[in-house]
């Protein structure tokens, strides 16, 4: 802060040609910048610092209401006199902190005064609560022989405030000064506008599912990605709920009505379009109910409905709608999926995969981190686990001489030919392992691995009860490999929704079935 005795410069204050204005031509100069500063209609105008008053008699005589503030009482008497007749109030006060109550209006001005204040940033926090809605925040500034503010440092403490900040370069205007300067000299129009807060469109998306099929739906007449297959989709909008979104979209789009106990989520995705802003992505799964098909409701936006198998999807997609099944088959449960600029909006099979996965939060104690089987021939054990894996979502995950692991999600499943394993057959009878249990969808999803298991070295057991060889209840094959190890594969039941009931007793499934 620069310590001045303005009661002593008030009256030499006026000789310098841009305080005084007493040149028709500095006057005018002045008159021109602040009319395009000003809003156009009459306006409620405080002026902080104000001096002798030279600028407040030009906003008073383009017709504005003008309060004006200064600390020193010279300056204030000067400005008084020089403003009579105007209908200007002229405050004795600090600038930093006007005299001025609750009162708001629709322009804070002050020149040459920014730089002076002991905290300009607590100056600019209350200058702005001064200001009406939309209203308009004019500060003149500059650098002169070292000591001011440079309008990059000022704009940096308006930025917490706004983002509509107008800068204008003075400097290159003699008019305004009377003379050439070379100095930085510059005025800034910020608006009384919060600062905008990033926000993302919300959209969701449905992976309908007919056993170990997905529906999708090729866009037509939208004018983004026409042409394109795509999973019935929408936006979410105001006052919905992701889920509701999904319902409403559900009905609009394909004429399913869907409970909301039928939908599960499946995956949530970050995406950015090709030159375009990010959105997040909700992708749902639903089981198709044979009593309720779906059927193309919108077919000014859609051309046709068709259902694919969901490790065969086409080619002729979009591209972060793909990535979303692809991550959804795969077990992932968050993605980022972000577009360069130069992409294409659909699927290229030979292109770059821009999804990211992200690792869910776990709680890591119990959980299991993974199985190992002791196998006595690794090539036949890694065909046969190998299809069977890769069929039931889990990747490769590791190689070495003698084993070969899948891995789904945080957990993997370990085949070796160890040089330490001892003679003999696996027995599942004998105690140690009896068998692996995995998940399978639906009995669709079933019937299939069933029917293909024995290509792979896979042999069923107790074929003449599938699929209840573990109960009524129980929905499962079991299926037994060349050494004997075997393989549980549960399937879920599409279910009309029931009443709410008590849980059933623990069913040993193991128990209801004879070997």
């Amino acid at each position: 802060m620069t310590t001045i005795d303005w009661d002593s410069a008030a009256d030499s204050f006026d000789e310098e040609p841009d305080h005084g204005l007493l040149d028709p031509v500095v006057r005018h100069a002045w008159a021109q910048r602040l009319e395009s500063w000003l809003p156009g209609g009459r306006s409620e105008v405080l002026d902080l610092g104000c001096g002798t008053g030279s600028l407040a008699l030009l906003v008073a005589g383009q017709g504005h209401r003008v309060t004006a503030v200064d600390r020193s009482p010279r300056m204030v008497e000067q400005a008084r006199a020089k403003l009579a007749g105007t209908g200007t109030a002229v405050l004795l006060g600090d600038a930093a902190r006007p005299p001025v109550g609750n009162q708001q209006f629709d322009v804070v001005m002050a020149r040459h005064v920014v730089w002076l204040l002991p905290d300009p940033a607590a100056a600019l926090r209350h200058w702005f609560t001064l200001l009406r809605p939309g209203g308009r925040l004019i500060l003149v500034e500059g650098v002169w022989g070292g000591v001011g503010l440079g309008a990059g440092q000022l704009t940096g403490l308006l930025s917490e405030h706004t983002e509509r900040i107008h800068h204008e370069r003075l400097s290159d205007d003699p008019d305004l000064w009377g003379k050439r300067v070379d100095d930085e000299r510059y005025a800034l129009v910020a608006r009384a506008e919060p600062p905008h807060r990033h926000t993302e469109v919300v959209d969701v998306h449905l992976i309908l599912r007919r056993g170990p099929e997905v529906l999708l739906a090729r866009r037509a007449g939208t004018g983004y990605a026409d042409g394109l297959f795509n999973a019935p989709s929408g936006h979410v909008e105001d006052g919905e709920d992701v889920r509701e979104a999904m319902i409403r979209e559900a009905a609009e789009e394909i004429g399913v009505e869907l409970g909301p106990d039928e939908l599960r989520v499946a995956l949530v995705m970050q995406h950015r379009g090709p030159g375009g802003s990010p959105r997040t992505g909700w992708f749902f799964e639903a089981e198709c109910d044979p009593e309720r098909p779906p059927y193309n409701r919108e077919p000014d936006k859609c051309s046709e409905l068709a259902w694919f198998p969901l490790d065969a999807l086409p080619d002729d997609v979009v591209a972060y709608c793909r990535a979303g099944i692809e991550g959804y088959r795969a077990g992932e449960h968050f993605l980022i999926h972000w577009h360069e600029d130069g992409d294409t909006v659909a699927y290229e099979p030979d292109g770059v995969r821009r999804a990211v996965p992200l690792p869910a939060a776990r709680s890591g104690t119990g959980e299991v981190h993974h199985i190992e089987l002791w196998v006595p021939d690794l090539a036949v054990a890694e065909r046969g686990w190998g299809w069977l894996l890769g069929e039931l979502g889990h990747v490769p995950y590791q190689r070495w001489e003698h084993g070969r692991s899948w891995r789904r999600g945080d957990s993997y499943v370990v085949v070796e030919q160890s040089p330490d394993l001892a003679p003999g057959p696996h027995d599942r009878h004998r105690p140690g392992l009896n068998h692996l249990a995995f998940h399978v969808r639906d009995r669709a999803t079933l019937d299939a691995l069933v029917a293909r298991a024995p290509e792979h070295g896979w042999r069923p057991l107790f074929a003449d009860r599938y699929p209840h060889a573990g109960g009524e209840g129980h929905i499962a094959a079991y299926l037994e490999d060349a050494a004997g190890y075997e393989v549980e594969l549960v399937a879920g039941v599409h279910q009309p929704r029931p009443a709410p009931q008590e849980p059933a007793p623990y069913t040993d499934v193991w128990a209801q079935r004879r070997d």
